[in-house]
């Protein structure tokens, strides 16, 4: 779902121009980005005993992706990109953090714990989308796409010069490559 993130992002920029792109990109990656230092040292986990296809492995990040997790690394990110882009922008920061669990939620396998370590014992939830590759891969070029449409289309109007058109859409159809570039690699395990 790494691309379909980077689509939910794009599409939040059209309603959030004070906020800058590369900062929605961020943030809409912050929980991954957090994931993997805690990788890397062992502390979160992937099994891909199950294969290492696109959505096959089972992600042990009961930390970084619990539900408590989430909304406390929201709340972080939010509150210092308050102080950058204002109450707004702070929100949004903080909301498209949240959304990637929220579309983590759709895809993952029953992996996402409700509190950090899985306290509790609580039970693990997921909808497990990629159980259907072809409907999770679908649902990321929809949010590839439609996020890259809005982002131009907001653009766009904003523009004054029209001759500045022609860089706006190629902006916009560089941004769908790269994102169905990751998309397709993230779907083939390609690198």
């Amino acid at each position: 779902m790494l691309a379909g993130h980077f689509g939910l992002a794009a599409a939040v920029k059209a309603k959030s121009p004070e906020v800058p792109l590369w900062a929605l990109m961020a943030a809409a990656q912050l929980i991954d980005i957090a994931f993997v230092p805690l990788l890397l040292t062992g502390v979160e986990t992937i099994d891909a005993s199950g294969g290492s296809g696109y959505g096959e492995a089972v992600i042990h990040a009961d930390y970084t992706h619990s539900l408590a997790g989430v909304l406390a690394i929201a709340l972080l990110a939010g509150w210092a990109a308050a102080k950058a882009w204002g109450r707004r922008g702070g929100f949004t920061i903080g909301a498209v953090v949240f959304s990637h669990w929220l579309l983590d939620l759709i895809v993952h396998r029953a992996d996402l714990p409700l509190l950090p370590g899985n306290a509790g014992g609580l039970p693990l939830i997921g909808l497990g989308l990629w159980k259907w590759p072809e409907a999770s891969a679908a649902l990321e070029v929809v949010l590839i796409v439609a996020g890259s449409a809005m982002y131009a289309r907001s653009v766009l109007r904003r523009s004054a010069r029209m001759r500045r058109r022609g860089r706006v859409y190629a902006a916009a159809a560089l941004m769908v490559v790269l994102l169905g570039a990751s998309l397709l690699t993230d779907y083939f395990g390609i690198l």
